[in-house]
């Protein structure tokens, strides 16, 4: 697991071996998320949640959306194409 970013004290991790399409995991305080990337589009959409608010999610989505390039980037450089 590499965490790739930290946004409102979760982590967002690209798992080394995890499986396509691209994604990656949300996870902190008991919850977790998984974002479908769609790179480089976007934008980013729920695959999974696991007790996180509309409300949580949606502020993910946003700081997601915001951090698109970089996110798909590392998914490229560990994974290669998507």
């Amino acid at each position: 697991m590499s965490t790739v970013l930290s946004i409102f004290g979760l982590r967002v991790s690209i798992y080394s071996n995890d499986h396509r399409p691209a994604h990656v995991h949300v996870s902190g305080k008991g919850l977790e998320a998984v974002f479908r990337l769609n790179c480089f589009d976007g934008p980013p959409e729920l695959r999974e949640n696991y007790g996180f608010s509309r409300k949580d999610l949606a502020k993910i989505a946003r700081e997601l959306i915001a951090c698109l390039a970089v996110l798909c980037d590392e998914w490229r450089r560990i994974h290669g194409n998507f």
